[in-house]
């Protein structure tokens, strides 16, 4: 799988992944996990949409989105300072420049590219493998996110181990946990699937 960094489309094809992207988060997070999120239109956005954000997209044969995640400077507005204080020690966690905020990742567990015989989807694992590489691309070194206990189990699962910044809550339908994921080449190496390819850095590349 291709994996592709969009803040601001340059072509159609972006502008189509990044479409195609606020249509998959609508049927995750409103259809599939029914959360309280906003949908238009059959997209789902947010005001964290609006500052910026860096977004990173996993892109299978022909085109069709596998999965997305959205990155923003841990140091500006964020989802977890903003939205979800309440999972924080003392409502407030120690960001810094070399760390970015991940929000809304899914993936589209429904597509047979990737699923092969392992329990963690090749989308999953792709997705994992672009964020840390795109953070060292950058030169960050930590990844703060909200989840929730199910992904939390995923992460361990496959070696990415979430360092929780506090005791995990009930948020609306979900019982939701925050926590910081390193960012290294290590990881990255350990994580990346075999048919992984990006554009944005030459670590892969060299790897």
């Amino acid at each position: 799988m291709q994996v592709l960094a969009i803040s601001k489309p340059r072509n159609t094809v972006e502008a189509r992944l990044l479409h195609s992207h606020h249509q998959l988060r609508a049927r995750v997070f409103s259809d599939r996990l029914g959360w309280e999120v906003n949908v238009a239109g059959g997209c789902e956005s947010d005001a964290f949409d609006d500052i910026q954000p860096t977004y990173i997209l996993a892109v299978a044969k022909m085109g069709r989105l596998a999965g997305c995640a959205r990155l923003l400077p841990a140091l500006g507005p964020t989802m977890v300072a903003s939205v979800f204080p309440s999972l924080l020690s003392a409502g407030q966690f120690s960001a810094h420049s070399s760390m970015v905020e991940s929000s809304r990742f899914c993936v589209d567990t429904s597509l047979s590219e990737g699923r092969g015989d392992g329990s963690i989807h090749e989308a999953t694992l792709t997705m994992f493998a672009g964020i840390i590489e795109w953070c060292m691309s950058k030169c960050l070194t930590e990844i703060v996110t909200v989840t929730d206990l199910r992904f939390e189990r995923i992460l361990a699962r496959v070696g990415w181990p979430l360092q929780r910044l506090a005791e995990p809550k009930k948020i609306g339908v979900t019982v939701a946990v925050a926590g910081i994921l390193s960012a290294d080449a290590g990881t990255f190496q350990k994580l990346r699937p075999s048919t992984y390819r990006s554009d944005f850095s030459p670590v892969s590349k060299a790897a």
